[in-house]
């Protein structure tokens, strides 16, 4: 794993359906908010856009929220967008196996349209169809 000064500096954002608590940690070996099956890693972003993805695709009928976090380790560039579908890591997206700690919940954002929604699960519904919806955790 790379140290996260030499990555990116932050802030960091962590895009859910949870309710959570500030000063909670978020940690690997939970259920993936994307997949049913545990994740061997913590995922988030430097990017309100990514951010606001993971709110809103998560599988929960929950409330959409998204967290300021801080790595409370080292991570990495996350290898299932960096270089597979874009080039570098313009999403500023990443993977820890150490906690996250949560510092706020941002309190307004502006969700993406439901045209853009639609739009995202009919291309993630057609990669899962194809067999190719694999996230390399």
């Amino acid at each position: 794993m790379n140290d996260k000064s030499v990555l990116d500096k932050g802030p960091f954002f962590h895009g859910t359906k949870a309710e959570l608590k500030i000063g909670y940690l978020l940690e690997a070996q939970y259920v993936s908010n994307f997949q049913d099956k545990k994740s061997n890693h913590i995922y988030f972003t430097a990017t309100l856009d990514a951010a606001k993805w993971g709110a809103e695709l998560g599988t929960s009928g929950l409330k959409e929220r998204i967290y300021i976090v801080e790595p409370l380790g080292d991570f990495e560039n996350d290898p299932n967008v960096t270089n597979k579908r874009f080039p570098g890591n313009p999403t500023r997206s990443y993977r820890s196996k150490s906690p996250l700690k949560i510092i706020a919940e941002l309190g307004s954002w502006e969700r993406h349209s439901d045209e853009e929604i639609n739009h995202m699960l009919t291309s993630l519904k057609k990669l899962s169809e194809q067999g190719k919806s694999v996230i390399y955790d």
